[in-house]
């Protein structure tokens, strides 16, 4: 026989053998790894997920909530499990900060993950009690300069999502707000109500209902567009703090090492998913905007996170977890 027959046809088994793993994925049922307990809207948007990816693949699609940690317990079960696309990683904003927060953790956040897509961002609003003289982010900035420490931030906690926006906006505004930590946003919220203090860097879903009663004043939105649920808030980047970017959000992650013809056929099913009008509908009613990146635009998106939050919690000094 001819020897470059032999080469020819090992070419083509070669050639045919990578997307044969996408073919027959998934050959089980698929975990979705959700960091928190259930209920809150990292686990609502994957169990939103799990039932339509069902459909699509022909296997059980579970989520399995892995709370704890700081949600380095859920991460470090992905980063440990089989590299094959059955477990996957729903995974959430801390993501891109635990790294600066913690000085060891039992994964690499850079080579432990396979990046697959971005699902969807949900803005913070910034909002203030209506005590407050700013009527929008320019005034508040003012305000803010005019009486240097003497307004001050509620979160949900020292190194959340809604604290480091408060130093972001410290950095990027030149100001100095005083953080005031809260063991959750629901009592951040109630005493932003109460006037005990004065602005709060939230989630839209629990904040929206208290700026249509008029008890709180939304000022301007953390996303770059602004979000189809205070369509009227102007961003803070249209504001004057060019780039302003802090929002929550949820992506999909898979083990390292998982066959890239596995990763693409997920990121396709997934993306297609995100976009058909019932799951853009959800996730707007919810004060989320799809997102629905290709793989090379996450991976770009966990890059930028990283490097921002690194920077600001060194820059504001945030305590480690």
């Amino acid at each position: 026989m001819n020897p470059y027959k032999y080469l020819i046809l090992f070419a083509f088994i070669f050639s045919t053998a990578i997307p044969s793993h996408a073919q027959n994925f998934p050959q089980k049922a698929v975990r979705l790894v959700v960091p928190f307990a259930a209920g809150g809207s990292t686990d609502i948007v994957a169990r939103t997920l799990a039932p339509r990816l069902s459909e699509i693949w022909g296997q059980p699609v579970l989520v399995d909530n892995r709370p704890g940690g700081s949600t380095v317990i859920g991460t470090e079960i992905v980063a440990k499990s089989p590299p094959d696309g059955h477990t996957l990683f729903i995974t959430p904003a801390p993501f891109t900060i635990v790294p600066s927060l913690m000085k060891r953790l039992p994964y690499d956040p850079q080579k432990d993950f396979e990046p697959v897509t971005l699902i969807n961002t949900t803005p913070l609003v910034t909002a203030v009690n209506p005590g407050v003289p700013a009527k929008n982010v320019r005034e508040l900035i003012a305000l803010a300069k005019s009486k240097p420490g003497a307004l001050n931030f509620g979160s949900s906690g020292s190194g959340g999502s809604n604290h480091l926006a408060g130093e972001l906006f410290n950095a990027m505004a030149g100001v100095k707000l005083v953080h005031i930590p809260y063991k959750g946003n629901a009592p951040a919220l109630a005493d932003l109500v109460g006037g005990h203090v004065d602005i709060v860097f939230n989630g839209l879903t629990s904040a929206i209902p208290l700026i249509r009663s008029g008890r709180l004043r939304a000022l301007g939105v953390t996303s770059l567009k602004r979000s189809s649920a205070l369509p009227e808030v102007a961003t803070l980047d249209e504001q004057g703090l060019k780039g302003f970017l802090a929002v929550a959000w949820n992506g999909v992650t898979a083990p390292a090492r998982t066959p890239k013809a596995v990763i693409d056929k997920i990121n396709t099913d997934v993306v297609k998913l995100v976009k058909t009008p019932e799951l853009v509908e959800r996730l707007k009613a919810d004060g989320s905007e799809p997102a629905g990146y290709t793989i090379e635009q996450y991976q770009k998106f966990l890059r930028d996170e990283t490097a921002k939050w690194a920077k600001i919690i060194a820059a504001a000094g945030v305590k480690g977890l």
